[in-house]
């Protein structure tokens, strides 16, 4: 269940890095992140208990649905107001944002990792058609857990409360410093 685990995390946490990489357009509060990429036709499917273990261990799981996956995620304002990428747990994932740029409601960054688990380069490309709705891509290159990976995915969201709820929000997607 370890590897299935850190590939779903994987695949839930690169959408949204790549979407946060937007900082300076997103409005603050509770957004659903919809996914589609080809990884996820090869992922095992994960038995309900094990769903509900990992819910139990407060891992935000992800619905699928439509051929995608679904995530509600939590913005802070500081992350909103943020004008610059959110810094990547390079320690635990092995990556690192490059290459930043933005122009108008346009942003582009490279992703480079060499850590343990995965090692490769991505380049995530998006848009905010306002600062309640967001497309994007991403494509990465590489190994994961020893296996080759050619990834490509597309990501939207869209703004749905003020309010979080019980939505925590992720931790180490805060600005660099």
């Amino acid at each position: 269940m370890r590897t299935l685990t850190a590939s779903l995390l994987l695949c839930s946490m690169l959408p949204v890095s790549a979407t946060a990489l937007a900082a300076g357009q997103m409005k603050p509060g509770l957004w659903e992140m919809t996914m589609k990429s080809d990884a996820m036709t090869s992922m095992p499917k994960i038995p309900p208990e094990q769903m509900e273990q990992m819910r139990k261990m407060g891992i935000n799981v992800p619905q699928f649905q439509d051929g995608g996956m679904v995530t509600k995620v939590c913005i802070t304002k500081q992350m909103a107001e943020a004008d610059q990428p959110p810094g990547v747990d390079e320690k635990e994932t092995g990556c690192q944002t490059k290459n930043y740029q933005r122009s108008g409601s346009a942003y582009s960054v490279d992703i480079v990792c060499n850590g343990a688990q995965m090692k490769g380069e991505g380049k995530a490309k998006g848009s905010f058609s306002s600062n309640e709705r967001f497309t994007s891509t991403y494509d990465f290159k590489g190994t994961m857990h020893g296996q080759p990976v050619n990834q490509h995915q597309e990501t939207s969201g869209k703004w749905l409360a003020a309010d979080c709820g019980d939505v925590k929000p992720m931790t180490g997607m805060m600005p660099k410093k």
